[in-house]
C-alpha cells in the first residue's frame, strides 16, 4: 500500500514548529491478538510526499502500530536535485517517537540518526545505533522527518515502514559507566568531551574510541552523540581505573550545537527549537538538573545551523577550540576574551574556555585538542567542578605540558582561574613553564591584548616571565602558538590557559 502526501505551505523560509501528516495504519491486516498463525509475519507501508521550501523544521508521520508487533523497521530516501552554486540543496534527517508522543522533552523519544542513516530498526532487545531498544507497544508512533535544508525545487521523500510480528522479547537492563575512576587525587586530568561514534554520524565504535583515548594520554572522555542517548549503554567493559567515561549529548539545534557534558546516563535533552522560540533556558536548566554542564560548541563554525545564536547567559563554559585550530576558532577565542572584561568590571561572572576534538572518523585525532582540568579526583563531579571553576588549560596533545601562575611582590600567588588581589600599582610577575612545544612562541595576553611574546627554545621546553601591574593588566592568560600560516593572523594554537585575574577591582 502506498500513500502520497503533497504539502502546500505558506512561504515562510526556515519555519520553526512542526507539521503532522495523515496517519499510516496497519490495523486492517493485523493478526488477531498477535497470535502465531493469526496473520502475516510482517506488513509494509510506503509513504511518498513532497515538501516545499519553507517547510516546518519537523514533519511528523503518525504510524498506528498494532498489537503483536515485535519490531519496527524504517527506510527512507529523498531527492537531491541540482541547485545553483551557493544555494542549499536537500538534506533531510529522520528519527522516531513511540506511543508516548512527541511532546518537547517528553518520554516518547526512541531515537534519531539525523542524516547519517537511510534505515533503522528497533525492538525490545536491540536497535540500530542511534535508537533505543525497548518495548514496541501498540499505539500511535511518529516518524520525525527533519528537512534541514530544502532546495528551491522542494524535497520529495519516500518512506517505507515495516512492522514485524512475533514474541516481544526482553529488554536488557542498561549497564552505564561508573562515575569515578582511580585517579591520582588532586591533579591535572586530561579529557576530550566532544566525541562521536557510530551512534550518530561518527564512523568509530566505542571500543575504537576508548583505545584511541588511552593512546592519546586521556584520563576522561564524554560520549556526545547528536540528539540521542543510545551510546550511553554502549561502553560496557571499556572504562577502567585509567579511563573515566562520562555520558552526554550534543544537542544539535537549527541555531547552534551545545555539548551537554556529563549528564545522568539515559537522560535525553530535546533539540527541537530555535533561538527565536526563547526556549533554550528551559533546556539548559534540564541539562543541569541531569547533572551536566552546558557548553556551546564551535560557536562560529561555518556549517549550516552550527553558528551559536542563543547567547552565553545560560552557559557553564564555551568551546573556544574545536578540532584542528582554524580561523573560526580564532574568532571564537577573540569573542570569549572580550567577555572577560565584563568580569573585570564586576558586571558578570566569567565563562571558562575549553577545547574538544569533535572527532568523528579517521583521520580525526581524538585529544586534538584536550581540556586539562585541575580536579580533586577523577570523577564526574570533580572534573565538572574544575571546569565550572575555570581551572582549565587546553593543549593540542598530551606531549605539551605547562604551568602558569602570577605572583606578587610579597609572595602572593594565584594560579589559573584565581585572583591575585593586590593594589593597582603593585608589581606582579607572570610565570609560564612549557614543555613539548618545539618551534612555538609563547605569549601573555591581557585585557589590552598581547603584551609580551617570546620564542621558546628549539627543544620546545622553556620558561617565560613578565612583570607588569594590575593597572596595566587586569587579567593575564598564556598562549603557545605555532608559526603563522596565514598572513595577518597569529599561528595555530598549541596550548592556551584560562586567565589569572589581578587587582582589587570588581
Amino acid at each position: 500500500m502506498e500513500r502520497r502526501e503533497v504539502l502546500r505551505l505558506s512561504a515562510v523560509a526556515g519555519a520553526t514548529g512542526a507539521l503532522t501528516l495523515g496517519r499510516v495504519s496497519f490495523a486492517d491486516a493485523a493478526p488477531a491478538d498477535g497470535r502465531p498463525g493469526g496473520g502475516p509475519a510482517e506488513q509494509t507501508r510506503r509513504i511518498t510526499g513532497h515538501l516545499p521550501t519553507g517547510a516546518p523544521d519537523f514533519v511528523y508521520l503518525p504510524v498506528e502500530v498494532p498489537h503483536g508487533v515485535r519490531e519496527v523497521a524504517v527506510s527512507y530516501t529523498y531527492d537531491k536535485p541540482p541547485v545553483p552554486e551557493g544555494t542549499a540543496g536537500n538534506a533531510c534527517d529522520i528519527g522516531i517517537f513511540d506511543e508516548r508522543g512527541t511532546d518537547l522533552g517528553g518520554a516518547g523519544f526512541r531515537g534519531w540518526s539525523g542524516g547519517a542513516r537511510t534505515e533503522f530498526f528497533l525492538r525490545a532487545d536491540d536497535a540500530t545505533p542511534g535508537y533505543l531498544p525497548g518495548p514496541v507497544n501498540a499505539g500511535t508512533w511518529h516518524l520525525a522527518l527533519g528537512p534541514y535544508t530544502v532546495a528551491p525545487q522542494g524535497l520529495s521523500y519516500d518512506v517505507t515502514v515495516t512492522v514485524r510480528y512475533g514474541p516481544r522479547g526482553h529488554t536488557p537492563a542498561p549497564v552505564y559507566p561508573p562515575e569515578r575512576a582511580r585517579g591520582r587525587g588532586r591533579a591535572w586530568y586530561r579529557g576530550d568531551s566532544h566525541l562521536h561514534s557510530v551512534h550518530s554520524d561518527g564512523k568509530r565504535t566505542p571500543a575504537e574510541i576508548a583505545a584511541l583515548a588511552r593512546a592519546a594520554g586521556l584520563d576522561f572522555l564524554t560520549t556526545t552523540e547528536h540528539n540521542t542517548t543510545s551510546s550511553h549503554r554502549a561502553w560496557e567493559g571499556l572504562w577502567g581505573d585509567d579511563l573515566l567515561i562520562l555520558t552526554g549529548e550534543e544537542v544539535t539545534t537549527r541555531n547552534g550545537h551545545v555539548v551537554a557534558m556529563g549528564t545522568d546516563p539515559g537522560v535525553f535533552i530535546d533539540w527541537r527549537y530555535r533561538a527565536r522560540d526563547n526556549a533554550f533556558g528551559k533546556y539548559a536548566r534540564a541539562v543541569r538538573r541531569a547533572g551536566g554542564l552546558v557548553i556551546p560548541a564551535h560557536p562560529h563554525a561555518t556549517c549550516i545551523g552550527c553558528n551559536w545564536k542563543f547567547g552565553l547567559n545560560d552557559a557553564d563554559a564555551v568551546e573556544v577550540w574545536n578540532g584542528p585550530y582554524t580561523p573560526d576558532d580564532e574568532v571564537t577565542l577573540a569573542e570569549w576574551d572580550n567577555t572577560l572584561v565584563a568580569h573585570v568590571q564586576g558586571r558578570a561572572d566569567w565563562l571558562p574556555a575549553v577545547g574538544h576534538s569533535d572527532a568523528h572518523r579517521d583521520p580525526d585525532v581524538i585529544g586534538l585538542p584536550q581540556t586539562v582540568v585541575l580536579a580533586d579526583d577523577l570523577s564526574r563531579r570533580a572534573v565538572q567542578d574544575g571546569i565550572r571553576a575555570g581551572r582549565v588549560w587546553i593543549a593540542e596533545s598530551a606531549k605539551i605540558d605547562l604551568a602558569f601562575s602570577v605572583t606578587g611582590e610579597h609572595g602572593e600567588h594565584a594560579g589559573i582561574a584565581e585572583r591575585l588581589a593586590v593594589s593597582g600599582t603593585s608589581k606582579v610577575t607572570a610565570h609560564l613553564k612549557v614543555t613539548g612545544a618545539p618551534g612555538c612562541t609563547a605569549s601573555f595576553v591581557t585585557d589590552q591584548g598581547r603584551l609580551y611574546t617570546a620564542p621558546l627554545p628549539p627543544s620546545g621546553d622553556g620558561t617565560l616571565t613578565w612583570q607588569t601591574t594590575p593597572d596595566n593588566a587586569a587579567y593575564i592568560r598564556a598562549e603557545v602558538r605555532h608559526p603563522s600560516t596565514t598572513p595577518g593572523l597569529p599561528g595555530p594554537m598549541a596550548a592556551m590557559t584560562n586567565p589569572v585575574f589581578v587587582g582589587r577591582w570588581g
